[in-house]
């Protein structure tokens, strides 16, 4: 463990991506199952279980996004954040998140779709590629950090 307040990227990127997974969970959980009403989390039951489910994806992405913030604030208060790192952290996390919502949660395990009663291979290409392009955004920015604080280490 760092202690000595040297700029840790490992863990400015982890803790931000903790944060990154429940910030997008956070914004499915708003927009797309309480204001658009498009799904909830678990969808193969009553309406009454669909609830409960969005209840405990709400509840699962507050405990992260604390946790996230507990562990982003103890870097920074030992002077070890990477803030840039982070911003790739951020983005791995919430394009991780999307991703494995898409191809795990909607395909393989079928909890829910996107929307019912219409074409889903649109909404499912936007949706999957948003997600890419939220982790290809992520892993140059974390690639950028890492490769100048290597030239600055030389």
């Amino acid at each position: 463990m760092n202690r000595s307040g040297a700029p840790d990227l490992r863990r400015s990127v982890l803790a931000a991506a903790v944060i990154g997974v429940a910030v997008m969970a956070a914004v499915d959980e708003i927009v797309f199952h309480q204001i658009l009403g498009w799904h909830h989390f678990y969808d193969r039951s009553t309406p009454s279980v669909g609830l409960l489910s969005d209840g405990l994806l709400h509840s699962a992405e507050l405990i992260a996004l604390v946790g996230g913030f507990f562990w982003f604030a103890d870097l920074r208060r030992r002077g070890a954040l990477v803030p840039r790192a982070a911003w790739g952290g951020l983005l791995l996390g919430a394009g991780a998140f999307q991703l494995f919502d898409g191809i795990v949660d909607h395909k393989v395990l079928r909890l829910h779709q996107i929307r019912y009663g219409v074409h889903l291979l649109p909404y499912d290409v936007v949706w999957n590629v948003a997600a890419v392009a939220l982790l290809l955004l992520g892993a140059w920015v974390t690639w950028r950090v890492r490769s100048r604080s290597g030239r600055d280490a030389r």
